[in-house]
C-alpha cells in the first residue's frame, strides 16, 4: 500500500509515518522539508502518482483565524485536485471534536472548511474528529496561569493520549473510507480543572488550581460540553492517570 501523509514530521505524523512504514507499507512523508507543498503544490503531482491513500494531518503555521483559513483554503484545492488526477481511493483527515459547534472561533471555521473540501469533492473519504491530547495540558497551564495561579474552567474534559490517536488513524487509513465522520475521545471524562490538578499534583509544580464555573478554554467562552463527544465516539486505551505518571 502506498501512503503520503502530509504532516508527517508533526507530532502524530511522525508516528504515524514509523508504524505504517514498519507494518510494510510504502510511505511519503508530505512536509515542504520533504519537497511536498500543499499551499505551493511543489512536489505533489509526483509524491501521488499510485498512491493509495492520503493522510493529511496538515495545520497552518497559526491558529489566528485568517491564516487557518487561507491555508485550508489553499491546501484543499491543492489536494482535491491532485487526488482527483491520480485517483486516490481513501483521504483521511484528522480533525478536532465541537468544530461544527463553535463557528464564532476562526480556527475552527477553518477546520469545518477543510472538513467540508473534503467531503464535497466526490474523493472516498474518513474525517477522525478528536478531543484535546494528554500532551496539551501543558499549553493549558502555560496559557493559563497567573503566576502560581491556574485559572481552570469546570469545563467538561475527555482528552486523549496522542499514541491512541496514532494507531485510531491507522486503523480508520486502512479500513474502507466511511464517507463520514468518526469521533476519538480519552477514556476518561470529568471537570478540566481537576485534570489539569492531578497533572500538577503528579510533577509536583509550584503551581496551585484555581477553579472557576465560566465556560472558558485559553482565550474563547465555549459551549460547557464543546469539548467532549455529544454521542457515539472510539474510546483511547490509555488512561489519563498512566499517561501522566509516565510523560
Amino acid at each position: 500500500m502506498k501512503i503520503l501523509v502530509i504532516g508527517g514530521t508533526g507530532l502524530i505524523g511522525k508516528e504515524v509515518c514509523k508504524k505504517l512504514e514498519r507494518a510494510g507499507n510504502e510511505v511519503i512523508v508530505g512536509a515542504p522539508s520533504r519537497g511536498i507543498d500543499i499551499l505551493t503544490g511543489e512536489g505533489l503531482e509526483e509524491a501521488l502518482e499510485e498512491t493509495d491513500i492520503v493522510i493529511d494531518l496538515s495545520n497552518s503555521k497559526s491558529p489566528d483565524g485568517e491564516t487557518a483559513l487561507n491555508f485550508f483554503h489553499t491546501a484543499g484545492k491543492n489536494l482535491v485536485a491532485a487526488e482527483k488526477i491520480a485517483n486516490v481511493k481513501h483521504h483521511l483527515i484528522l480533525s478536532i471534536v465541537g468544530t461544527p459547534l463553535a463557528q464564532h472561533i476562526g480556527y475552527l471555521q477553518a477546520k469545518k472548511q477543510q472538513e467540508d473540501t473534503i467531503a464535497e469533492s466526490g474523493i472516498p473519504y474518513t474525517i477522525i474528529r478528536s478531543t484535546q491530547f494528554h500532551e496539551h495540558i501543558s499549553t493549558i497551564i502555560a496559557v493559563q496561569s497567573e503566576g502560581k495561579k491556574v485559572n481552570v474552567s469546570t469545563l467538561d474534559y475527555q482528552p486523549i493520549a496522542a499514541a491512541d490517536v496514532v494507531s485510531y488513524i491507522i486503523k480508520f487509513a486502512l479500513e474502507k473510507p466511511k464517507n463520514g465522520i468518526v469521533e476519538i475521545a480519552g477514556p476518561d471524562r470529568g471537570p478540566m480543572n481537576e485534570f489539569v490538578k492531578k497533572y500538577l499534583e503528579e510533577k509536583r509544580e509550584d503551581k496551585v488550581v484555581v477553579s472557576n464555573e465560566e465556560d472558558r478554554y485559553m482565550s474563547f467562552v465555549i459551549p460547557r460540553s464543546l469539548l467532549v463527544p455529544a454521542g457515539d465516539f472510539y474510546p483511547g486505551e490509555i488512561r489519563f492517570d498512566d499517561w501522566k505518571k509516565s510523560s
